[in-house]
């Protein structure tokens, strides 16, 4: 594809911590499995540029191969993951039932976390309307709750 038509194709990722061999590891994790984001300063010129490709007879046939991400949504995940689409891990402390976030990524976005796994250091976030589905995961280690 020429540089006119697309800017940068790119995954968003996460970091997060699994336990295996009795130690915790730190993976790098897919945010959106088995999408592919393309950036483009013409929108018109990269869809002419992918109906021309043969990927593109693929997709049109699947419905909602193809999606958009609206303004709101690109900026929010610019602010969260930045210029390199990757989410690092954050430390936490849950006090009197309240999460708050003391480091990294998810510091000041507490009022977005809907759901914290404790054993899996994973939390579950609401965003605005990511693909309709508007929660995303993102590594967060609670260091400490009292």
């Amino acid at each position: 594809m020429s540089k006119e038509a697309l800017k940068e194709a790119f995954v968003f990722t996460y970091d997060r911590m699994r336990r295996f061999q009795g130690e915790w590891h730190l993976e790098r994790q897919l945010m959106f499995p088995a999408h592919v984001f393309l950036d483009s300063d013409d929108e018109a010129a990269l869809t002419e540029e992918l109906r021309c490709c043969a990927v593109m007879d693929v997709l049109s046939k699947e419905k909602g191969a193809i999606l958009y991400v609206r303004k709101n949504e690109e900026r929010f995940l610019t602010s969260l993951c930045g210029e390199n689409h990757h989410l690092g891990m954050s430390k936490g402390v849950i006090k009197n039932g309240l999460t708050y976030v003391t480091e990294g990524p998810l510091w000041g976005l507490e009022e977005r976390i809907c759901q914290i796994d404790r054993h899996k250091r994973l939390a579950r976030l609401k965003v605005p309307g990511i693909f309709g589905a508007g929660r995303i995961l993102a590594g967060l280690e609670i260091v400490d709750k009292c």
